[in-house]
């Protein structure tokens, strides 16, 4: 009797442990979702600036006519 109100005890420790280790994953979890989140919020961001970006003022180097020859 007293081996399997041991192994009981056992099993119960084991439960609680994997409980707390359950616990600590999912706050894990949250945090790198919210990570995840930040980090797509910000490369949309980047993605919108660069979007916004207006072309230069010079016109390239196949649209320039070629100076005057002295």
């Amino acid at each position: 009797m007293d081996r399997v109100l041991q192994k009981i005890d056992d099993l119960e420790m084991r439960l609680s442990f994997q409980d707390i280790t359950i616990e600590e994953l999912n706050q894990e979890v949250i945090k790198l979702n919210a990570l995840v989140a930040r980090q797509q919020q910000q490369m949309l961001l980047m993605v919108n600036k660069l979007h916004a970006i207006e072309p230069s003022n010079m016109a390239s180097q196949i649209d320039e006519t070629p100076p005057p020859h002295y």
